[in-house]
């Protein structure tokens, strides 16, 4: 795969700016997001939402903060270090999603502004523990979704999403053609949690064409931290300036990898491994 750049010793690297929530376990969440930054060149920003308690088995609890500060975060970064993407990741209240949509709009971040923004709808961890308070799956749909140049749910959360329970390549569509319709630019319906098949297929929509990325399924269960990384994958290759289409085939092949790559960690699932390109020659 064509990797993207690394800046130069002195040079300051392309930014990206992660809104989401810690994850005291180190496999998802803003820890995940930084790390993939990282390796794919880019310097991670941070506006910390939400900081979970949780590890390889589940998650315990989290502790939201205040909205105000949430926004404070961003604008402050944005003013004065500028990103050239973004994403949103756990984003636990409405109260939140809310700040959270003004000060893009704010800062110039989202669909049809400089700043193109992933929207990661992280509803649930991976164990079915929720991640949001039941209210705030409406200000998903309302309010942040419209705000997403890329919206990237998974299976679980397109169907709390949308109703629609994707099993076969029409569902897919039809969910795609669903999160369009409730605002983003592109929506993406991801394939990794389809395991009844061989391969692992992305659909891409935009309104009017259906673009398809696969790979062949690794057969690991350490998928920790999986959506994260292919969110920030995504974040990171628009910062370089790709187009929506060229960042998320560099993302399909970059979790591809990261999978790969994947180890055990505790006593649940590992994690996703993006240093693996520390190892590429």
């Amino acid at each position: 795969m064509e990797l993207l750049p690394l800046s130069r010793a002195g040079e300051t690297p392309v930014r990206a700016l992660t809104i989401a929530g810690t994850d005291s376990g180190g496999g998802a969440g803003i820890q995940a997001d930084t790390r993939t930054m990282a390796m794919c060149g880019v310097h991670a920003c941070v506006a910390v939402a939400a900081v979970t308690v949780q590890n390889s088995v589940g998650v315990e609890g989290f502790h939201e903060i205040p909205p105000e500060t949430v926004a404070a975060q961003v604008r402050c970064v944005v003013g004065d270090i500028g990103v050239s993407a973004a994403k949103t990741g756990m984003l636990a209240s409405t109260a939140i999603i809310e700040a959270v949509a003004e000060v893009c709009t704010e800062t110039g971040i989202g669909r049809g502004l400089a700043v193109p923004l992933v929207v990661d709808p992280v509803c649930a961890s991976m164990h079915g523990d929720p991640l949001v308070h039941a209210d705030a799956l409406d200000a998903i749909r309302s309010v942040l979704i419209p705000r997403a140049t890329v919206v990237t749910p998974n299976l679980d959360e397109i169907r709390l999403i949308t109703g629609i329970e994707v099993v076969d390549d029409p569902s897919a569509r039809r969910a795609a053609e669903a999160l369009h319709a409730l605002g983003a630019q592109w929506s993406i319906v991801k394939g990794g949690h389809l395991r009844t098949s061989s391969s692992s297929t992305d659909l891409l929509f935009d309104g009017d064409r259906f673009l398809e990325f696969s790979t062949p399924r690794i057969d690991t269960g350490n998928d920790h931290g999986g959506g994260d990384t292919l969110a920030a994958a995504i974040a990171s290759a628009l910062a370089h300036g790709r187009s929506v289409p060229e960042a998320v085939a560099f993302a399909k092949e970059w979790i591809t990898k990261c999978l790969e790559w994947s180890y055990n960690l505790g006593h649940g699932h590992g994690p996703v491994n993006p240093l693996w390109r520390l190892h590429e020659k």
